[in-house]
């Protein structure tokens, strides 16, 4: 395609993101859906746009829209919300990383021809969720803040684990020794680096703008010092995403934070978006998220018709394994339609994509299974995610999920009246 086209064709990108986000108000059809449709028709359809040409540009424009997401949604999270999350959230994140690896693999141990090792690389690849389609869809519906929450750390925290272990696991099949103990300390290490990193780096901000007044006058000093963030984090080899996180939730919330031996430590200074500020950096996100979605339309490979079968299959089983992780790691008292949303909210990202091509790239006989059956899953779970979403925004599934977690549970709205999670609509 040539420079011209393509410019066009960016052009017309941002017009259907606007329409297809217009659409999803009225109707409550999400536009991933339709996103992720253009993406594959350009790419493993029509071969009109080569993903390969995009090189280390496409991992940077990854990386980058996950940083603006989980920045702006930070930044919205408050220490009381924050506290009942975590109590779930832990739970939640461990207890559906190994229900989802241990079901994977033992599928691929029984459906296909990897060995065990291999069958266990691709669970672990697929044990976490999407950031950028979590985030996305949890924040256009009407549900408690905690929920809203836990859903987005837990797709940030499954990072840890689905970077981790996969690629010591990898390494382990190419020859490398495997020490169980080491890993789990690595990745405990990584967790709590990456949670000081965000918090050290929060504070360190807000001194740098109490002494440099002027950072307060650019709308992009904040973002850029998250860009820098994640990229000294990520080079520690802790996690990035969950740094960038809790660095805008130390900014948002540090009226909270100085108080008792606090006060003299921390500074006056504190950043509140602007009106403006929350319209630019929204917009900003929105593009960014259009672009990162058609991209992962054109990044798929489906190649082979039984194993993609093989992967529609696996994300279905996915969607049904859920509902007893959320049933065992969700509090008791979250109301009913909460707990179908987090059911349902298990969509795979492009981070699994890459790293399911890592197998084949180091010579790993079932390489090409793993990537396949992976890229499947990854359009499988966000496709089904999206369409339980409509139907459980118009109450048509929210019977099914009732069989499970009992009968509506009326709860008091934060800031606001009682707020009916039964599954009628607000105000109806």
């Amino acid at each position: 395609m040539t420079t011209p086209l393509l410019i066009i064709l960016i052009g017309f990108l941002i017009f259907l993101g606007h329409y297809l986000a217009q659409l999803f108000q009225r109707t409550k059809v999400p536009d991933v859906v339709g996103l992720l449709l253009v993406g594959m028709l350009l790419g493993p359809v029509f071969h009109l746009i080569d993903p390969t040409a995009f090189g280390r540009a496409g991992r940077v424009f990854t990386n980058l829209v996950l940083v603006f997401i989980l920045f702006e949604s930070g930044l919205e999270v408050r220490f009381n919300q924050l506290r009942s999350a975590l109590r779930g959230t832990a739970a939640l994140t461990t207890l559906n990383f190994i229900v989802t690896a241990l079901v994977v693999s033992a599928l691929a141990q029984w459906l296909t021809d990897l060995d065990f090792l291999s069958s266990l690389i691709l669970g672990t690849i697929l044990g976490g969720t999407s950031s950028a389609v979590v985030t996305t869809l949890a924040r256009e519906v009407h549900i408690l803040p905690q929920t809203t929450t836990t859903l987005v750390m837990e797709s940030a925290f499954s990072d840890v684990y689905t970077l981790g272990i996969p690629i010591a696991l990898i390494s382990f099949s190419t020859g490398a020794t495997l020490n169980v103990a080491g890993l789990f300390s690595q990745l405990l290490v990584a967790l709590v680096g990456a949670l000081l990193a965000g918090a050290g780096g929060g504070y360190v901000w807000l001194t740098l703008l109490s002494k440099v007044p002027t950072l307060l006058k650019t709308r992009f000093s904040t973002p850029a010092f998250a860009f820098i963030l994640y990229g000294v984090v990520e080079l520690l080899q802790f996690s990035g995403p969950i740094a960038v996180l809790f660095f805008s939730i130390t900014l948002g919330n540090l009226p909270l934070l100085r108080r008792g031996w606090l006060r003299p430590v921390l500074p006056d200074q504190t950043v509140e978006l602007t009106t403006v500020e929350k319209d630019f950096f929204a917009e900003i996100v929105f593009l960014l998220r259009t672009f990162f979605f058609v991209y992962v339309g054109l990044s798929i490979v489906l190649d082979d018709p039984e194993l993609i079968a093989l992967g529609v299959g696996m994300a279905l089983v996915l969607f049904v394994v859920r509902i007893p992780v959320v049933l065992a790691a969700a509090d008791k008292t979250t109301p009913q339609f909460d707990m179908a949303l987090m059911s349902i909210m298990i969509p795979k990202g492009l981070g699994a994509a890459v790293l399911a091509t890592l197998p084949a790239q180091r010579g790993m006989p079932g390489g090409a299974t793993i990537q396949t059956i992976t890229f499947a899953v990854i359009v499988a779970t966000t496709v089904l995610c999206t369409v339980l979403f409509f139907l459980l925004e118009k109450r048509r599934i929210l019977g099914f999920y009732q069989l499970f977690f009992g009968p509506p549970r009326p709860r008091e709205a934060p800031g606001g009246p009682v707020a009916d999670h039964s599954g009628a609509a607000p105000g109806k």
